[in-house]
């Protein structure tokens, strides 16, 4: 008799164990994970304070002309020692980073409406050599 118990006290302890798992019928999949959003740029601290980086840690820059936050005032020849950062064609704004067109029909990123852009003078991650300040550049910061 213990033995038969034992068994009933096991099999509706296991029963049970099953339902709570979510195995008892009406199964539901987990809902979909959200879509990984990766910002184009990242911040890092220097002696002369943070500044952004592309993910490639070279420093980026931002032209005072271009004011509107929709377009960038730095085409054709510009470009050549300005690099704007590219965005895909489907890239989506994510935080303070939004997408713009450009003259050329590509997309850019601009950090809180100002196109961002590289400048070929940086060699390596770190370098801040574009740094213009009477042709108007800026190395972009996090403020």
């Amino acid at each position: 008799m213990s033995r038969f118990v034992v068994m009933a006290a096991a099999i509706a302890l296991s029963t049970g164990h099953a339902l709570a798992n979510g195995h008892g019928g009406g199964d539901t999949p987990p809902p979909p994970k959200p879509e990984a959003t990766t910002a184009p740029a990242k911040v890092v601290l220097t002696k002369q304070g943070p500044k952004l980086v592309d993910l490639k840690g070279m420093t980026l820059y931002y032209y005072e002309r271009d004011t509107t936050g929709k377009t960038s005032n730095c085409n054709g020849k510009c470009t050549e020692s300005w690099v704007p950062l590219a965005a895909t064609a489907d890239a989506k704004a994510v935080g303070d980073f939004t997408v713009i067109s450009r003259n050329d029909g590509t997309k850019m990123w601009a950090y809180r409406y100002r196109p961002l852009y590289t400048s070929p003078a940086d060699k390596a991650p770190g370098d801040a050599n574009g740094n213009a300040t009477t042709l108007q550049w800026r190395i972009a910061r996090p403020e």
